[in-house]
């Protein structure tokens, strides 16, 4: 067995923000947005850091959605036919988080003289941080509430002016202290979502939830294919789908398009 008394222990940590409990981005979000910055380039930006132009893309797309405004806006003319650049917003984020980085790290080193006895408890603590992998989340408001003997109907406003309706449980309603004006964040797996180009008000359909936009990025699998649906300026939603249904749809980059699914497959979350 080791001899704990001969293990040096070191304290290390970092620094990541969180919207309504829902992880808004650390260190490497935050240099993507720097890098976009400097380079004026998100593929340019996304080598920089040795991240995909893919992932770059969807975490890009998840912090406009938690931030409720854009942080990045894409550029007309010169090379390649454009660039793109941090918003105002965008880049008092990454002045600001290098801020509280440097703070951060004074902390740790403080809290790093004191580490005997307590690195067993940090490092309980970090496998307790829990992510999730569900593509498509939101902050919104509860706009309206419909109660039930047994599911509840709620009715939340989202970026992009689009309204999300959701089923839950009337004991989950009760649990989460859910009512009119309550602030939560909403889950919606992209394997749940079905892409529409008929978009007229002739088409009548069960599914409560109809997201229309403009597609923005249409990303090929061996399979499957992510294609993302931009609702406004700071509001996306992505949906997976078969090649097939691509070419059969006709999808392409510009195209209106709806994003169609159940309000039972919508997750509503508080922050704890």
């Amino acid at each position: 067995m080791e001899n704990k008394s001969n293990t040096n222990i070191e304290i290390n940590g970092s620094v990541w923000m969180t919207v309504d409990g829902e992880n808004f981005g650390g260190k490497g979000r935050i240099e993507l947005l720097a890098q976009i910055a400097e380079c004026g380039s998100i593929t340019q930006a996304a080598k920089a850091i040795k991240m995909s132009y893919k992932a770059a893309w969807d975490a890009i797309d998840n912090m406009n959605n938690l931030a409720g405004e854009p942080l990045v806006e894409r550029l007309t003319g010169g090379k390649g036919g454009g660039g793109t650049r941090l918003t105002k917003r965008g880049q008092q984020l990454v002045d600001n988080f290098k801020i509280i980085d440097k703070e951060h790290r004074e902390f740790i080193s403080q809290l790093g003289k004191h580490a005997e006895g307590i690195a067993d408890d940090f490092l309980l603590i970090k496998k307790m941080n829990m992510k999730t992998s569900v593509r498509n989340q939101y902050r919104g408001t509860i706009t309206h509430l419909q109660y039930g003997a047994v599911n509840d109907e709620i009715e939340l406003q989202i970026g992009g002016n689009q309204k999300l309706i959701a089923v839950i449980t009337h004991e989950s309603t009760e649990e989460l202290g859910l009512r009119v004006g309550t602030e939560v964040f909403a889950l919606v797996a992209a394997s749940s979502i079905i892409v529409m180009t008929d978009v007229s008000d002739d088409v009548k359909l069960s599914a409560r939830n109809q997201l229309t936009g403009l597609i923005s990025r249409i990303q090929v699998g061996a399979v499957n294919t992510e294609i993302v649906i931009e609702m406004g300026e700071a509001s996306s939603l992505a949906a997976t789908i078969t090649n097939q249904s691509v070419e059969s749809l006709g999808l392409a980059v510009g195209r209106a398009a709806a994003g169609v699914f159940k309000a039972s497959s919508v997750i509503i979350g508080v922050p704890a």
